[in-house]
């Protein structure tokens, strides 16, 4: 499994409407390609947001990362959304569970 960890602060005069609806339609593009298996996003205190999604593999984590709609709204994030962003693309070594 490959897990994509996607840490970002957004501009203060990002607009959080338009902001919140590329992020649900590209929401609903990566759930219907082959290869994802799961997402989810967590606000810190200050301010961070940090999305991480699930993958069979590194390649489709590339189609997800080549995908042109996904691209286009990458290009407009750099230029009216994120004040920064990391990403950070992890190989799973070791997974533990516990369930009641």
């Amino acid at each position: 499994m490959i897990i994509v960890v996607f840490r970002f602060h957004l501009m203060p005069n990002a607009d959080l409407e338009k902001f919140a609806t590329l992020s649900e339609k590209m929401g609903k593009i990566v759930s219907k390609m082959p290869g994802f298996l799961g997402v989810k996003d967590f606000s810190a205190q200050d301010g961070e947001i940090v999305v991480i999604a699930e993958f069979d593999s590194l390649e489709s984590v590339d189609e997800w990362k080549s995908h042109p709609q996904h691209q286009a709204v990458q290009k407009l994030g750099k230029e009216k959304f994120f004040a920064d962003y990391q990403i950070q693309v992890c190989d799973l070594i070791r997974s533990q569970e516990f369930k009641v």
